[in-house]
C-alpha cells in the first residue's frame, strides 16, 4: 500500500525529532556513566568537608549553574544537611553578610571563570571560608582557589550546537544528588526526619503520623458490643459528615470489632432485618484490621490498599480505639488506581466474612 507523500513526510519529520531527542538523552546519560566511573577521592574529601563543618553549606553559582545550585541547596536541606543558596552577584553587594564564619561555600561554574564567581572568590578567601568547587576545569581560577574540587571533566554539551548548558548542568545536578544522599545516609537520616521537613503536600501526608490525620474518637461512632444494631444506629446518628463504620468495644474499652455501612446493606439485601434487634457483636467483623498510633500514614495506606478496606481503626498500645482512618480523608495521597481496580467500594470488603446471618435465618 502506498503511503501519501504528505503523511510520509510527517512520519520522517517525527522520526527525526525523536532521533534528536534520543541523541540528547544518550549523550547526557553517557556523560553521567563516565562521571560515575571516574569518581575519586575528591568526592570523599567533599563529603568530609561538609560533615566536619559546624555551619551551613552555602551554595552559589551564576546562570544555569546557579539554578542547579538552588536545587542542590534544596536537596541538601531536605535530606538533613543545612544549606542555603546565595546569588554571587548579590553576594558581592551585601549578601556576604548572610554567610557565617562556620559555613562552607560550594561554588558551581562549568568554566571556573564566570565573572561574578571570580569576583566573589577574593572575599571568600579573605574570610578563610572553605571553598568546595564543582567545575569542569580544575586549572581555572575557581579550581585554583578551592580547597576541594569536584571535577565534571572536559565535556561537550548536548545537541547540534554544543552551546547551551545541558550535559554540564545535568552532571552537576547528579553530583549534588550523590553528595546529598551520601551525607544523608552517613547522618542516619530516617523517614521520620524526612517527614519533619516535608509536612505539606501528598508526600508530607504519607509521612505524617496516623494520629495527625485520623478522625479523632470524638468524631467517630463508638459503641459497646452488647448494644443492639438498631440501638446503635439510632443513638449514634450524627449531623454532618459521618464515618461509614461503627467501632465496637468490650466492657474494658478494647476494640473487638467494626460494623460498616456495607454490613448494614447486606442485612437489608438478605432481608434479615430481625438481626437488627440482636447484639451488634453477632454481626460485626471481629478482630478487624487496625493500626497502632505512632505509625506512619504510608503504613496505614498500605493496609487500606492491601486489605481493600475503606476504614482503618487506630488504637493505642492497650488496644483501645483512639480514632479512625477513613479512605475519603486520604484519597489524595493513596494511589487511586489501586482502589478503582477492585470495581467496588473498598468498604464492602472490610469484613471477609459474609455476616453470620444463616444462624439467624
Amino acid at each position: 500500500m502506498n503511503i501519501p507523500a504528505r503523511r510520509q513526510s510527517r512520519v520522517n519529520h517525527d522520526s527525526q525529532l525523536l532521533g534528536t531527542a534520543q541523541g540528547v538523552l544518550r549523550e547526557e546519560a553517557g556523560a553521567l556513566l563516565a562521571l560515575a566511573d571516574h569518581l575519586d577521592d575528591s568526592f570523599v574529601a567533599a563529603v568530609e568537608m561538609i560533615r566536619q563543618a559546624t555551619g551551613s553549606v552555602i551554595v552559589t553559582g551564576m546562570g544555569k549553574a546557579g539554578l542547579i545550585g538552588q536545587k542542590i541547596a534544596a536537596t541538601l536541606a531536605s535530606t538533613g544537611t543545612r544549606s542555603h543558596f546565595i546569588h554571587p552577584a548579590e553576594a558581592i553587594h551585601g549578601d556576604l553578610g548572610r554567610i557565617d564564619d562556620q559555613d562552607i561555600v560550594m561554588v558551581l561554574s562549568h568554566s571556573g571563570e564566570t565573572e561574578e564567581v571570580v569576583r566573589l572568590l577574593p572575599a571568600l578567601v579573605a574570610r578563610r571560608l572553605p571553598i568546595l568547587a564543582m567545575t569542569g576545569r580544575v586549572e581555572s581560577q575557581l579550581g585554583q582557589q578551592a580547597d576541594v574540587v569536584l571535577s565534571i571533566g572536559s565535556i561537550e554539551e548536548a545537541g547540534e550546537l554544543k552551546l547551551a548548558p545541558t550535559t554540564s548542568t545535568t552532571m552537576m545536578l547528579a553530583l549534588g544528588d550523590a553528595l546529598s544522599l551520601v551525607l544523608s545516609q552517613l547522618g542516619g537520616f530516617q523517614a521520620e526526619d524526612f517527614a519533619r521537613y516535608h509536612p505539606g503536600g501528598s508526600l508530607g501526608r504519607q509521612l505524617a503520623l496516623v494520629e495527625e490525620m485520623m478522625r479523632p474518637l470524638a468524631d467517630c461512632r463508638l459503641t459497646e458490643d452488647s448494644k443492639t444494631v438498631r440501638e446503635v444506629l439510632v443513638k449514634l446518628g450524627r449531623p454532618g459528615r459521618r464515618c461509614g463504620a461503627v467501632l465496637v468495644v468490650n466492657a474494658k474499652g478494647m476494640l473487638t470489632g467494626i460494623f460498616t455501612d456495607s454490613d448494614l446493606a447486606r442485612i437489608l439485601e438478605q432481608q434479615q432485618e430481625h438481626v437488627l434487634d440482636g447484639p451488634i457483636r453477632e454481626v460485626m467483623t471481629e478482630s478487624p484490621r487496625m493500626i497502632t498510633h505512632g505509625k506512619l500514614m504510608s503504613e496505614a495506606i498500605d493496609v487500606l490498599v492491601a486489605c481493600k478496606i475503606s476504614e482503618l481503626p487506630v488504637v493505642d498500645d492497650a488496644g483501645c480505639p483512639v480514632g479512625l482512618i477513613d479512605i475519603t480523608d486520604v484519597v489524595e495521597i493513596a494511589t487511586v488506581a489501586e482502589f478503582s481496580e477492585h470495581g467496588e467500594e473498598a468498604g464492602e470488603k472490610n469484613s471477609e466474612h459474609i455476616l453470620p446471618l444463616t444462624k439467624h435465618g
